[in-house]
């Protein structure tokens, strides 16, 4: 008789074990983190009333972190809104202003935004992205005589698109463009990301 119960206790567990999740794919609540390049690109820029009166770039390692919600209007489109935070390493733009030098170092920076995509199948969605960008940078300006540095708060907008891919029933890999425009003070602040993200979805 115990033989008899254990063996169907083990048939029931193996039954369920064997029973694929129903759960629903972007649809929810996520967190997660993601690492790619960063390009920075300056000109004609005024940074806290310091002038940038040269192009210059610089190309960077980007880590960040971002926490989003997933709605599924229907079996193949998904809208949703999502927040992150990220800094990039080694990322200081060193330009000329007025024969001095100028040192740019972007300190970290956070969005707010929204997006839309489609289901081309039940596990990859391809989406757009459009919102709020800011950005805390560090200015220095080096003469002979002294060494002023400042600090500005950013403002800007972004845009970019990406394709994700369900791994599990709760971890997605997406991978994605990003270009932000920081230049609503004045001048071309760009930055132009690629970034891959791995997500656990709720």
């Amino acid at each position: 008789m115990k033989t008899k119960l254990l063996l169907t206790a083990l048939a029931t567990f193996a039954g369920f074990a064997a029973t694929p999740s129903q759960a629903e794919d972007f649809d929810g609540p996520y967190i997660g983190v993601q690492a790619g390049w960063n390009r920075a690109e300056v000109a004609n820029a005024t940074i806290e009333s310091q002038p940038v009166d040269a192009e210059a770039s610089r190309d960077a390692l980007v880590l960040g972190g971002y926490v989003g919600y997933n709605y599924k209007i229907n079996d193949r489109l998904v809208i949703g809104a999502e927040a992150g935070f990220s800094g990039a390493f080694d990322d200081e733009i060193r330009a000329q202003s007025d024969g001095a030098a100028i040192t740019i170092d972007p300190r970290y920076s956070f969005d707010l935004t929204a997006r839309a995509g489609y289901l081309v199948n039940d596990k990859t969605l391809i989406y757009v992205r459009g919102g709020y960008a800011n950005s805390r940078v560090r200015t220095a300006l080096v003469t002979d005589d002294a060494t002023t540095r400042v600090s500005d708060n950013l403002d800007g907008w972004l845009v970019g698109g990406g394709v994700e891919r369900a791994l599990t029933d709760n971890v997605s890999a997406r991978l994605e463009y990003r270009y932000t425009d920081f230049g609503n003070n004045g001048g071309q602040f760009d930055q132009h990301q690629a970034l891959v993200g791995i997500s656990y979805n709720f």
